[in-house]
């Protein structure tokens, strides 16, 4: 029997587990996301403890993803400074002795969701995060897309809401960029309290909704996915979704004249089908190609 082990790597912090063939949960572990010194001995640690046949990684990025590249597995050019060319990737590869898959968090999650959840059967898919930061992994034909690097979302830029008190956002490196106008900081920055304190009837619930609205409309326009799954901490309030189907609607203007806008979007921009799980089992599933194995 093999053993597969599922790693979420994320900026605050790592989550672990350990799965069988069938992606039953047998073992699940989280620590905060020190530095590259004091994490990856623990990471390393506990699947030694907890061995595996293979290893999905699913990480925060940016992250080299090509075979050829000297820095293939690196942590690049991320906001995290003490993780900047991290090989988070080799160490963990030459300290288990095992094959080990590697994506974006978001694209892990989109393997996910695609083979497994709320886009199954589809060709298309794009699944965004909307927490710490904000990320999007996007499947074309059935495959997640790479590229010159990995699709970066969060780092599109957006025109600001014309109420937004905060509209540079705080991204350090992009004036006016989707993560920097909507992940979890810009909120805490803009109304001095997290997201999840925020009331329904808050003016921060328009603002936040008109931006994740026109990246809805952007991704729509740009790669015509059959689904927008939209997860991450941000998103747990469940009144979000539904203003920002009606705000896409309107900033589509009637353009996309099919049946899915007409009706409202409600079939295409959707929570994600796995709930929270998304990542790691994305993770899981890149293990198990890691080895040769596929998921029915």
């Amino acid at each position: 029997m093999r053993y597969y082990g599922a790693l979420e790597a994320g900026g605050t912090k790592m989550v672990l587990s350990r799965l069988d063939g069938q992606g039953n949960m047998l073992e699940r572990t989280s620590m905060p996301t020190d530095t590259p010194e004091t994490t990856l001995p623990a990471i390393i640690e506990w699947f030694l403890e907890h061995p595996v046949d293979a290893l999905g990684i699913g990480s925060f990025g940016p992250v080299d993803l090509h075979p050829d590249s000297p820095t293939f597995g690196y942590i690049t050019s991320t906001p995290k400074l003490a993780w900047r060319n991290a090989p988070l990737m080799p160490v963990l590869r030459d300290a288990l002795s095992v094959p080990v898959g590697l994506d974006t968090d978001v694209n892990a999650a989109a393997v996910a969701e695609a083979a497994l959840g709320a886009a199954r059967g589809l060709d298309s898919c794009l699944y965004v995060t909307v927490g710490t930061g904000i990320g999007g992994g996007l499947i074309i034909g059935g495959k997640p897309v790479h590229g010159l690097t990995h699709p970066e979302l969060g780092h599109q830029l957006l025109k600001p809401h014309r109420h937004d008190p905060l509209p540079r956002g705080v991204c350090p490196y992009h004036e006016g960029c989707l993560e920097g106008l909507a992940a979890g900081p810009s909120l805490q920055m803009r109304w001095q309290m997290p997201g999840h304190q925020i009331p329904q009837d808050h003016a921060a619930w328009e603002i936040e909704a008109d931006y994740l609205a026109q990246m809805c409309h952007n991704a729509l326009m740009s790669f015509s996915p059959e689904k927008i799954i939209l997860g991450g901490g941000v998103m747990q309030q469940d009144f979000l979704i539904p203003m920002i189907r009606e705000r896409t609607v309107r900033l589509l203007g009637g353009y996309l004249d099919i049946p899915q806008v007409r009706s409202g979007l409600d079939e295409i921009i959707v929570p994600p089908g796995l709930g929270v799980n998304s990542g790691v089992m994305g993770a899981w599933i890149l293990a198990k190609q890691a080895v040769g194995e596929t998921v029915a």
